[in-house]
């Protein structure tokens, strides 16, 4: 098992890897190049750990041993004898080439250089590595040390090694793992687009509002947490930049277009949560204010029940049809994708096995009715699940 880990990047995300890579024994270098972020991280790992001496999960021992096991540094040179680097800053090709370039100057040979990002390119970072065989794409899911998952990436310069070296220590972080083709989005980011862009496309076309569309998902889909309340939480920003991040990547697929409600929204600075107004209006201790900016009726008359159905029924078929194709591509296994929803955005069930639920004709007519009404290449349906229907078969016996 690795044993010493560093951390770039001490927000929320960075913070969180250390933690988890802490708790199970690992000696962690944290880095940031001010000292005032580094001083927010060890203040909020110590209200965290306080917390869970208060719900009885660890006891004052254990939290003594879990921040013995980091140290907080401002200079990249300190993560030198890291066996593992994971790299947790902004988005930004350039800034991640060059923080990579300088570290590998640092360590030893055989030592792993990982990124946590969620949508660029693994092989484009490695790039700028004189040793790019040492690189991999470690993506946790935020917060890090409650979400199961984290994806696995490598690169096409990436060696065998690396890849098992690193999907056994994750493994051994006590961490679901999901192995990912290094494309855009990865498995996550790119499956689920359909959840936040095909209810905006409802909401734009009048058909419901922000609130009847997050009830109906919540409703009938199981959902914790609609489109819309989940875009708050996570911030109009970021997801916006997600969204176009791969739809550029993706050379312009209609499939991952994004909004212009949501773009308005995150020019305007409605952020979510963390400003206050996004979709819905919040209270300074991030609530939302009910009944703020939108109406929502319960679901009572037949018109009503059939409008959630509606609603549902649309952005779940795209969902499937997300996760077929990911897997018609080879992106990853139909149990890393199916895991990768479930353990990563807690979706109420793996994708195709809700297909399988659903039934594979469903799927089709759903998707060809889309096409047929709107003929547009986002309503496009999977080759896999056309092949699937003719010959009669499910993605899991």
């Amino acid at each position: 098992m690795i044993k010493k880990v560093g951390i770039i990047g001490s927000g929320t995300m960075g913070s969180g890897i250390a933690q988890v890579a802490a708790t199970v024994g690992c000696i962690v270098k944290l880095y940031d190049t001010k000292q005032v972020a580094l001083d927010k991280s060890k203040a909020a790992l110590e209200k965290i750990l306080n917390r869970l001496i208060q719900k009885g999960r660890i006891d004052e021992t254990e939290k003594e041993r879990i921040q013995g096991n980091i140290s907080y540094v401002d200079t990249l040179k300190d993560l030198g004898d890291s066996d593992l680097t994971i790299e947790a800053i902004v988005e930004n090709l350039d800034i991640k080439q060059k923080v990579f370039s300088e570290l590998e100057t640092y360590l030893s040979d055989d030592a792993i250089i990982a990124s946590n990002t969620s949508s660029l390119s693994i092989a484009s970072i490695a790039s700028s590595l004189q040793k790019p065989e040492r690189c991999i794409g470690i993506h946790f899911f935020n917060p890090a040390p409650l979400m199961k998952l984290v994806e696995v990436i490598p690169a096409i310069q990436t060696s065998q090694e690396v890849l098992e070296k690193a999907t056994q220590t994750i493994a051994d972080w006590k961490k679901v793992v999901a192995v990912a083709k290094d494309t855009p989005g990865f498995i996550v980011n790119r499956v689920a687009r359909p959840f936040y862009g095909e209810s905006l496309r409802i909401y734009e076309e009048g058909l419901a509002d922000f609130a009847t569309i997050d009830k109906a998902l919540k409703m009938l889909g199981g959902f914790r947490m609609g489109p819309f309340e989940l875009m708050d939480f996570i911030g109009n920003d970021v997801n916006y930049t997600v969204t176009e991040t791969v739809f550029t990547a993706f050379y312009f697929d209609a499939r991952y277009k994004p909004s212009f409600t949501q773009k308005r929204l995150s020019e305007a600075g409605y952020l979510g949560r963390k400003t206050g107004k996004g979709y819905y209006d919040y209270d300074e201790n991030g609530k939302k204010i009910e009944n703020s900016n939108v109406t929502s009726s319960a679901v009572e008359t037949p018109q009503d029940v059939e409008l959630s159905r509606q609603i549902f029924n649309r952005v779940l078929a795209m969902l499937i049809n997300e996760a077929a194709d990911a897997l018609f591509l080879n992106i990853a296994s139909a149990e890393d994708i199916d895991n990768a929803m479930t353990k990563g955005v807690n979706y109420p069930k793996g994708l195709l096995a809700w297909a399988d639920e659903k039934g594979i004709d469903w799927c089709v007519k759903t998707l060809d009715d889309l096409y047929d009404e709107y003929h547009e290449d986002r309503y496009r349906c999977s080759p896999l699940l056309r092949k699937m229907n003719r010959v009669g078969t499910k993605f899991f016996n």
